[in-house]
């Protein structure tokens, strides 16, 4: 459950009446999203208000009725999705630039620079964002965002997005490490096991999360993983 120093106000006003909540900034900005999340973290007191700040209850009861809601979760629910979240300025901040950090990994895993066919660097996306004076927006996902960034940075940074396919074999002694690494990224759509025990298995990832895995694999097995592209 989110302290009462760490919540941030959710406000709806309709029908001549104002309800208020109690809520974990982040965790309610991804439900304005549609994410699902943990309705016990979300809250910080378990009571609908008419003025939070004053301590002002409200009857549940009655804020069931005017939202045509069915339980104190569908209550809170509707406040976060079609009322307001009172961010701090400091809290607006911090969760712009973890937004922004997300737009960044995405476009870095699934982008290549299609004059080398390598991924661009982080801080290198990061640095076209500034110079593109690109604004994230810290009430949609960071994967939506994702074209209209792509479209602002294009001038400024070659991009393509592509999917690549690799079959990899990794000798019996790194098997355990290489499998935790692969199950960062995905799920290999065939694999099998040699005689002499090694893994040998296709996957298929956007172009900068293959070049991402290989690497690890690489530093994980001491240069001994094999991988060849398939078509």
């Amino acid at each position: 459950m989110v302290t009462l120093d760490e919540a941030v106000i959710a406000r709806l006003s309709t029908k001549g009446e104002r309800f208020e909540v109690l809520v974990h900034p982040e965790l309610a900005l991804l439900v304005r999203q549609g994410e699902k999340v943990d309705f016990e973290q979300l809250v910080a007191v378990e009571q609908v208000f008419r003025d939070a700040r004053r301590g002002e209850k409200a009857s549940l009861e009655h804020a069931m009725k005017v939202l045509g809601a069915e339980s104190l979760e569908d209550v809170v629910y509707r406040i976060i999705r079609k009322g307001e979240i009172q961010l701090t300025t400091e809290q607006r901040r911090r969760m712009q630039e973890q937004r922004r950090r997300q737009v960044v990994s995405y476009i870095a895993k699934h982008a290549i620079n299609p004059q080398t066919g390598a991924p661009h660097p982080p801080q290198r996306i990061e640095k076209a964002l500034e110079e593109a004076r690109v604004n994230i927006d810290i009430h949609r996902s960071a994967e939506a965002q994702v074209p209209e960034v792509v479209k602002a940075i294009r001038r400024i940074l070659p991009l393509k997005f592509e999917e690549r396919k690799m079959a990899v074999k990794v000798p019996w002694s790194w098997v355990s490490r290489a499998q935790q690494v692969v199950m960062q990224y995905g799920k290999p759509e065939r694999e099998e096991w040699l005689r002499d025990g090694s893994w040998v298995f296709a996957i298929t990832l956007p172009a900068g999360a293959m070049e991402e895995m290989l690497r690890k694999l690489e530093s994980v097995t001491k240069g001994e993983v094999e991988v060849r592209r398939l078509e």
